[in-house]
């Protein structure tokens, strides 16, 4: 199976209205409230495995710039981004790595539209897909995924927790820690069960997580 978080760029689109609540407690994140969309992206290729590797260091300014000149160039817009370290496991490569990231806020894009950015930044970064991530309502037909966000987490224990949780890091596949500890994950709604378990089993309380529901898409 392709391992879900070899992904290097994952882009959310947050739909109109109100995300549903559930045994998930979900509720807003007050830092995306005006965003449209969210894009979380990277230009590394290296395989990092030392959590004291100096590319992990970098801040991805250079990088910030392109990214934001690609949305401009296609018609959407961008206001903030915030800098990610990412932990992902390669069932391919029977490995976990690190990788540096930034997620951007985007307004004034379809999904078409960011379908297309999705492809451009994946062709000029040289990244082997996109992930893309529409937010629904919870009961919306085409919510069949969810995005995580949790606090409280480094990346460290992050990699940790996935090397020692098989069936984590197979299904899940990793996930990304902002500045300050906020954990992030994104995957199958139908793995909700595990990804809380993991959650809460990474020293997390569950009603201090926040969940969103929505659609993904690979983009290649």
């Amino acid at each position: 199976m392709k391992p879900r978080f070899s992904i290097l760029v994952t882009i959310c689109v947050l739909a109109a209205g109100t995300v549903g609540t559930g045994t998930a407690q979900a509720t807003p994140i007050p830092s995306h409230a005006t965003a449209q969309a969210e894009i979380f992206a990277t230009s590394n290729r290296a395989l990092i495995t030392d959590p004291a590797d100096p590319r992990l260091k970098t801040r991805l300014l250079r990088f910030d710039r392109e990214v934001r000149d690609v949305i401009r160039a296609n018609g959407g817009r961008t206001s903030t981004s915030r800098l990610l370290e990412g932990v992902y496991w390669s069932s391919e490569q029977k490995n976990t790595t690190y990788e540096p990231s930034r997620e951007f806020d985007v307004n004034r894009v379809s999904a078409s539209g960011l379908h297309h950015i999705a492809g451009v930044l994946a062709k000029q970064y040289h990244q082997e897909s996109v992930l893309t991530f529409r937010y629904l309502p919870r009961t919306a037909p085409d919510a069949k995924a969810i995005e995580i966000e949790a606090p409280g987490i480094d990346a460290r224990r992050l990699h940790d927790a996935l090397v020692a949780d098989s069936a984590a890091r197979d299904r899940l596949g990793g996930g990304s820690v902002a500045t300050g500890g906020r954990l992030i994950l994104v995957t199958p709604r139908a793995d909700l069960a595990l990804a809380r378990k993991f959650v809460t089993g990474l020293g997390v309380d569950w009603s201090a997580a926040q969940v969103r529901y929505g659609a993904e898409e690979l983009v290649g």
